[in-house]
């Protein structure tokens, strides 16, 4: 493992949901822009607070002004920018809601959410963060040119995909690569957990 990515370590822990996740039959479905969108983005929607406040987390126990800047540009993104109003637009047109009851894994990711921010311990914070984003940036990278015409699912493609979704990917890793070896124990408990319901999630959404 001393020749290896600490990432890519904790990823080949979990190659079975990790795969199952990048791989996911709704996965592709949104590529080919045949999934039913509904349904997964009004729960995908119930993450957007518990992950801006996760942000707030990592902004707050991160060890170097130079580790909080992207959690903080990140944070503003989310908050205030494209993510967010797809949410709305898309859910709008596709007669979804935004107050939509929770399904139980997703009120299980929430909650791994809650509790890695409320511990302040930043490399839990890392590793849930980093897995919500590197798995998708590992399906979406699997669309290629030409994209759906479909534009609900095009934008959620889009948004998980490209330079900048690939640098912040980066980063977190990045950020997990150089944790102290003593506290990897800890980590991978908490990004196989991710994973886990990361894969979980899908199947829910594949109904």
């Amino acid at each position: 493992m001393s020749e290896q990515n600490f990432s890519d370590w904790l990823r080949e822990q979990c190659a079975g949901d990790w795969d199952a996740v990048v791989g996911h039959p709704f996965a592709t479905a949104i590529i080919d822009g045949t999934a039913d969108m509904r349904h997964y983005l009004e729960q995908d929607f119930q993450f957007v607070d518990s992950f801006t406040a996760l942000l707030g987390a990592a902004v707050a126990a991160a060890d170097s002004f130079a580790a909080r800047v992207p959690y903080g540009q990140f944070l503003g993104q989310v908050a205030t920018t494209e993510e967010k109003t797809y949410f709305h637009r898309a859910l709008e047109a596709l007669g979804g809601s935004t107050t939509a009851a929770t399904a139980p894994v997703t009120g299980e990711f929430r909650a791994l959410m809650d509790e890695v921010r409320v511990s302040q311990d930043y490399p839990r914070i890392v590793a849930v963060l980093c897995v919500a984003e590197w798995c998708y940036l590992g399906w979406a990278s699997r669309a290629t040119a030409p994209l759906t015409a479909s534009p609900i699912h095009r934008e959620w493609i889009e948004l998980h995909e490209g330079p900048e979704f690939c640098a912040w990917v980066a980063f977190l890793r990045g950020e997990l690569d150089r944790l102290d070896e003593q506290r990897r124990d800890g980590v991978l408990e908490t990004f196989r957990r991710a994973v886990a319901l990361e894969r979980r999630f899908f199947d829910m959404a594949a109904g």
